[in-house]
């Protein structure tokens, strides 16, 4: 992802998360941690046909790396999409040599935790109200990673659909 992906970025964000979007100055800080020597963090766009459908994020700091963001499309949910987002993101945290992956999802969005429980995460607590304003509890989550690349499972791409970093 790039500065110049930020405004269809935030369409996207509107449009899935209307009540806890991210803001362009959240996007603009995150990228500027993802580039050159000494990055931590890792941003990646999937686009169909010339437009957006999804995008995800990670953050690392030591031996412990935490996913961003996850959001897909309403129209390429259940394409394999959200796995192929996730399976890039685990491919940075092993990368920047994390020994966990930590996530907050929130309590209501079942799909993506079974999603993540798919590539071994597993719940380990709650954030009470995390999610503002609607007062929504988040469920976190940890993956353990295994040496040589953590879990993540490998997926089909969906045809037409293209993951840059």
């Amino acid at each position: 992802m790039r500065w110049w992906d930020i405004d269809p970025v935030l369409e996207l964000e509107k449009e899935l998360f209307p009540e806890d979007a991210w803001s362009r100055g959240m996007f603009w800080s995150e990228l500027a941690h993802s580039r050159g020597p000494g990055a931590t963090r890792r941003y990646v766009l999937a686009e169909s046909e010339g437009r957006v459908v999804g995008y995800a994020g990670l953050a690392a700091s030591g031996d412990l790396a935490d996913v961003q963001t996850i959001a897909v499309a309403r129209d390429h949910q259940g394409t394999g999409l959200g796995s192929r987002l996730l399976t890039d993101l685990l491919r940075a945290a092993t990368t920047f040599e994390c020994a966990e992956v930590m996530l907050e999802c929130r309590v209501d969005n079942v799909s993506a935790q079974r999603l993540y429980e798919r590539f071994g995460f597993e719940p380990i607590g709650f954030r009470r109200g995390y999610y503002q304003p609607g007062n929504v509890d988040a469920l976190v989550m940890r993956l353990t990673m295994k040496s040589g690349g953590g879990s993540a499972e490998g997926s089909t791409p969906e045809q037409g659909t293209e993951i840059n970093g």
